[in-house]
């Protein structure tokens, strides 16, 4: 089921989630309409604040980014990337690994036709719980370690015009005021 998405302006985007606590059939039917939601939106990651719900869980697929860009291991093994994608990510813990932010182009599916440059650590170690409840442990670097920080970063209550310099915010800044005029107050359809 395609579910809509919360846009800039809405407060539950900035609401820190909460542990999820039931790894039951609710948790794999809602993982599964955030990625049918992702998929629709054409994005690589949904977390549940952008679907109305504060929840530390987020969805992502990155299966269709070229091998040279997938640098990650899972659990210490690097299994072929079309059997871990799309992944549900559930209570995760991140840190980055050190290295010097590298600058890259983000967009959100919450702020539809805004991107923008944000500097992000080039690696991370998130460690996270599948939709069963079995920890794991994903390193990745590059794009992938990028798209965990995006997500893992909406869990958290933080969005990506957050890490952007204060110059790329100002050429940003009358579209997206305008889109958190045209939301406010504005809240999700969905209850928890």
């Amino acid at each position: 089921m395609i579910l809509r998405i919360t846009q800039f302006g809405e407060s539950i985007l900035r609401e820190k989630g909460r542990e999820v606590e039931s790894f039951d059939d609710d948790l794999h039917a809602l993982a599964q309409n955030m990625v049918e939601t992702m998929e629709a939106a054409e994005g690589v990651g949904l977390a549940a604040q952008q679907i109305g719900l504060p929840l530390r869980l987020f969805v992502v697929d990155v299966g269709m980014l070229p091998d040279e860009e997938l640098d990650y291991t899972l659990d210490g093994r690097r299994p072929p990337i079309d059997l871990i994608m799309p992944m549900a990510v559930v209570n995760a813990r991140l840190r980055t690994t050190g290295g010097t932010p590298l600058v890259g182009e983000e967009g959100c599916l919450s702020f539809p036709g805004i991107r923008g440059d944000v500097p992000r650590s080039p690696s991370v170690v998130m460690e996270y719980q599948d939709l069963d409840g079995a920890p794991h442990t994903l390193e990745a670097g590059g794009w992938f370690a990028r798209v965990l920080q995006h997500e893992y970063d909406h869990t958290m209550g933080v969005l990506f015009i957050d890490r952007m310099e204060t110059r790329q915010i100002r050429l940003l800044e009358a579209k997206i005021k305008r889109l958190k005029r045209a939301n406010r107050g504005r809240g999700a359809d969905i209850t928890v």
